[in-house]
């Protein structure tokens, strides 16, 4: 049996919540087949759905043991006992069994129903529209239902309890795609899963478009599409893109009228080889080609809202295309995986008759591994994922100042560097330093705001933090880019959990960088929900500027200017402090507001979908919107969106709410935790309520997470009744 990572002996395991009845009788369903295909392999196939699942030794025995009715969760600890290797903690494998239960319940492998039950539902699920095709109902049922690729391109390992026992965020993806995307699902899967995250993949082809009506699913991502092969044709007027970018247009435009998930779609590799050499010259050059329909496609995605381009030419260069693209040796436009050819099924040597090189070279080139391509791309696109979902969002880099910001201690050396033209280039030495201060600009572009702590004098710190006249001050930090200081001789991870508290940022939010080996493991010790980097510096600038948790799809006017934002909170925070009275603290403060609907070609709809997706505290239901989502909703004539600008005299807050109203209901309610405490979301809800008075009844309702007790009141505080448990109305 494996050793997997939630079953070494005294590691805790998180308690999941289970959310079923805990009174279940439970027993394998009557359509369920367990067929043997290796050493602790089994696949399991639903003969109606049409479901396949590999599964190891561990899930196999665990549906074996569904062939009698099990009661759960009281049967669990027993099943734990059947699979347990001698130094597991039965505790922790119960709640990993109960978990992976409850998966195999929602993948109909297991049913709460009797086998005459479980019969009566697929006959009444497949008559329910009278007149119709029994055998296109089955159909539609088993796209419902469906999980995986086409089964020639089926590659994965075998789920285990890890995968099915999971307690990371369910996410649900479609793959449009061929040969390519396809061949990838199942490392998709495994590295969603490294990062916490439940991937479920379903994929189909290109011209399947309406199975993206009949599926659930939170992302799309679309592969190279066919008219790839067009690229490298000479047409009348030369434009080696016109074909593919038409194709392109016409599927995503298509999904967009179904769907408003976010869009990841991949650009072209560039190739390897050129059919005529350095003879290629100019714009037809074949490399050339498909460089300019990659920009073509960047420029493509960016008319659509929530459609992103993923680099794959770019992510396949920086570890070697020759090793991963098959342009050098089946063909000019294929843009396979030189793997795929130790992957061949045997019967189609006979194309060759059955007479074929010794393979050994290409092992040998691939480094014994034939899915280095896949294992590369799942890492790219998973990256965009995370991205675009905020999965792990980091918003505070804090820094140690002493040998991380420049080399050794300022109050010894005198002067962050030593640095003139004389002695080096830019990019010498001193460029070690210059890049990481630049790398750090880029992150407060993108709305990550920076701290730093550091075991020092503060005085003489900003003493000496000075650059001469000669140094390029646009690419170096300034202590005016810090939104707070702790510079003091204080433990640091004190001073990490004060800037926490001032900022109102949650721990996990935290990226701390520190060169010295002592501070980071005594901050992963005590504090282990801070990311903690600094072992080598050679990766920090890069590990900086590609982290996914760092980045943001679409930099808004707000996350531009964050770093403002926050400081001018601190200050009221201040303010705050030094007032004798709430009351007079905030009529001090002067505030203003403006209030407007949102029309669908609105710019500031990113901004909304940005709010929605960092707003933990004051969010009634905890629910995201996409950019293409609020498009639409803006443009529904049952559908409102309200957003609020506050400022006051000690600066601008920018956009700092938003509802939105879809069919007499709040389907969302947020207000940034910089604009808490001052009143202004009562009176946005007064004002949604005036504007919406033809509208009424009106109904919101609040779903508790663990971090919105702020918003929990903000409807019976303003004249809701609450109708039943977490729905408020405000009547006519």
């Amino acid at each position: 049996m494996k050793d997997n990572a939630r079953r070494r002996a005294g590691e805790p395991v998180a308690k999941h919540d289970l959310k079923y009845d805990l009174n279940m009788i439970l027993r394998r369903s009557r359509f369920v087949h367990q067929l043997p295909v290796g050493k602790d392999r089994t696949l399991i196939v639903h003969a109606i759905s049409h479901m396949r699942l590999p599964a190891d030794a561990d899930v196999s025995t665990l549906i074996d043991h569904f062939a009698q009715p099990r009661r759960i969760p009281e049967d669990c600890e027993a099943m734990a006992a059947l699979i347990a290797q001698p130094d597991e903690k039965l505790s922790e494998l119960r709640d990993v069994v109960e978990r992976t239960v409850m998966e195999l319940l929602s993948r109909q492998i297991l049913t709460e129903k009797t086998p005459e039950e479980e019969l009566a539902t697929i006959g009444a699920e497949l008559s329910s529209k009278h007149g119709r095709d029994p055998a296109e109902m089955l159909e539609q049922y088993r796209r419902e239902l469906k999980e995986g690729v086409a089964s020639y391109w089926s590659v994965g390992a075998a789920y285990g309890l890890d995968d099915l026992g999971a307690t990371g965020k369910r996410v649900d993806a479609i793959l449009f795609g061929d040969c390519d995307i396809q061949m990838e699902a199942d490392f998709l899967r495994r590295e969603a899963a490294r990062r916490g995250i439940d991937l479920h993949v379903s994929a189909t082809f290109p011209d399947d478009i309406r199975f993206a009506s009949e599926h659930k699913h939170d992302v799309i991502f679309i592969g190279a599409l066919r008219a790839r092969h067009l690229v490298a044709e000479d047409i009348d007027g030369f434009n080696p893109h016109a074909a593919y970018i038409g194709h392109t247009t016409e599927l995503l435009s298509k999904l967009r009228e179904i769907t408003s998930a976010p869009i990841l779609i991949d650009n072209l590799p560039e190739p390897t080889v050129q059919p005529l050499g350095l003879a290629e010259r100019g714009v037809k050059g074949h490399r050339t080609r498909f460089r300019l329909t990659n920009v073509a496609l960047a420029e493509l995605a960016s008319a659509f809202a929530d459609v992103y381009v993923i680099d794959v030419a770019a992510a396949l260069a920086a570890v070697g295309s020759e090793r991963l693209l098959d342009d050098g040796q089946v063909g000019f436009t294929h843009f396979g995986s030189p793997g795929w050819m130790l992957q061949r099924p045997e019967n189609e040597k006979a194309a060759v008759h059955n007479i074929f090189p010794d393979t050994a070279p290409l092992v040998q080139a691939l480094g014994g591994d034939p899915y280095g391509r896949e294992t590369v791309i799942a890492e790219k696109h998973i990256d965009a994922l995370v991205t675009v979902m905020g999965v792990g969002r980091k918003k505070c880099v804090i820094l140690d100042l002493d040998g991380t910001l420049w080399p050794g201690v300022l109050a010894e050396t005198g002067s962050p560097f030593a640095w003139t033209p004389e002695v080096s280039g830019a990019f010498s030495y001193i460029g070690l330093y210059f890049g990481l201060h630049e790398a750090l600009l880029s992150l407060k572009k993108r709305g990550v705001v920076l701290a730093c702590v550091s075991k020092n004098d503060e005085a003489t710190v900003r003493e000496l933090w000075k650059y001469p006249d000669h140094y390029p001050r646009q690419r170096l930090l300034t202590p005016d880019d810090f939104v707070t200081w702790r510079v003091n001789w204080d433990d640091k991870v004190g001073n990490i959990r004060s800037i926490a508290e001032e900022l109102g940022f949650a721990l996990d939010t935290f990226l701390f960088i520190d060169d010295s080996p002592v501070e980071r493991d005594r901050v992963r010790q005590r504090l282990p929900e801070v990311e903690v980097w600094g072992e080598d510096p050679f990766s920090l600038r890069r590990r900086l500027l590609n982290d996914p948790r760092l980045q943001i799809p679409v930099i808004t006017a707000e996350a531009a200017t964050r770093s403002a934002l926050v400081k001018a909170q601190i200050a009221r925070q201040q303010l705050r402090a030094e007032t004798v009275g709430e009351a007079q603290y905030i009529e001090s403060l002067r505030i203003q507001c403006r209030i407007e609907r949102l029309m669908p070609d609105s710019t500031r709809l990113e901004r909304v979908g940005e709010l929605f997706a960092r707003t933990t505290q004051f969010n009634t239901t905890g629910r995201k919107f996409s950019s293409s989502e609020l498009a639409a909703l803006a443009g529904n004539p049952e559908a409102r969106i309200f957003a609020i600008d506050v400022s006051d005299r000690l600066g601008d807050h920018g956009l700092v709410g938003a509802a939105i109203i879809n069919g007499g209901d709040i389907t969302g309610f947020a207000i940034s935790c910089r604009a808490l405490g001052m009143g202004v979301e009562h009176r946005f809800l007064r004002h949604v309520l005036d504007a919406m008075k033809d509208a009424l009844p009106l109904r919101g309702r609040i779903i508790p997470t663990p971090r919105n007790i702020p918003a929990r009141n903000i409807y019976r505080d303003n004249g809701f009744a609450e109708r039943e448990e977490g729905l408020w109305e405000f009547p006519k």
